[in-house]
């Protein structure tokens, strides 16, 4: 059945064996090798800390829980193993946002359409355009800080990232036969984010602590005059405009020109606007 040799087999039983679970042999028809009757793996085979690290992820995914299903599985595994889980919790992890009531049901409601193999319906906002989506959903993925759904899309034929907070009005739909060829979802930041151009800026020094946190060390290097050059690949316009606007005037770009351009327009027809209303005001008084 599984196209592996008989010599495969009895490695494999051996290996068994050696680690202590019980194995029993029946002979003639309708016999094998199984494991025995209401044998349970020893929990002591996991350590203190490894417990504790199981807690912790079950905690962090009980964050985002739209039920208290994480909860009471963390109350079971405590109860059976409380003889070697002292001491306090020194990891806490959190996995909710500001909008943890909105997006804890999006989550159970995807997580449901996983296990029953059910359709999604929802409408996607992307910065090119808002559109109806249909998926099979097959993975539930939190990476960048942020919750996606991974699956086949029908609009596209092909499989595709959706970003939670951007899914409005999702709907469950048919039953679908799960596919045998799904792919892992590649989420290296050069297949999501892919390089189009590289950033030079001079920042002021009071920005020292942003690019840290945003970046890393090793993003900039110090100035003699203090200010700080600032050098990093980006993947979208959009987004590095975003960021620069955020700093206000404590940047100076200085390349790539068509950036520097762009943030000449941005702030010119934000000045523009401003004055428009500034002019409206006083002809009101």
């Amino acid at each position: 059945m599984f196209e592996v040799s008989k010599r495969t087999i009895n490695r494999d039983v051996d290996a068994l064996l050696r680690a202590g679970i019980p194995i029993v042999t029946l002979q003639g028809s309708g016999g094998g090798i199984r494991i025995m009757d209401g044998y349970r793996m020893d929990k002591t085979i996991l350590s203190s800390k490894d417990m504790k690290m199981i807690l912790s992820g079950l905690r962090s995914l009980d964050s985002v829980s739209g039920s208290n299903y994480y909860s009471l599985l963390m109350e079971k595994i405590k109860a059976g193993s409380s003889e070697y889980i002292s001491g306090s919790e020194s990891i806490l992890i959190d996995l909710s946002s500001w909008s943890k009531e909105v997006k804890a049901p999006k989550i159970e409601l995807i997580q449901n359409a996983i296990e029953d193999g059910r359709v999604l319906k929802f409408e996607y906002y992307s910065p090119k355009e808002n559109s109806i989506r249909e998926i099979e959903p097959y993975y539930l993925v939190f990476k960048w800080s942020s919750w996606y759904v991974y699956g086949y899309c029908f609009s596209r034929n092909d499989f595709r990232l959706f970003k939670l907070n951007r899914m409005a009005g999702i709907t469950e739909g048919c039953i679908f036969d799960k596919r045998s060829d799904v792919p892992m979802p590649d989420l290296s930041s050069e297949k999501v984010f892919p390089r189009k151009g590289r950033m030079k800026a001079i920042f002021d020094s009071s920005m020292k602590w942003r690019l840290i946190e945003d970046f890393g060390l090793e993003s900039f290097k110090e100035l003699p005059d203090g200010n700080l050059l600032f050098e990093h690949d980006y993947s979208d316009d959009e987004g590095i405009l975003s960021w620069m606007l955020t700093m206000k005037d404590k940047v100076t770009v200085i390349e790539p020109e068509s950036i520097r351009e762009k943030l000449f327009d941005i702030t010119s027809e934000i000045v523009e606007k401003y004055r428009k209303k500034e002019g409206q005001d006083e002809e009101m008084v």
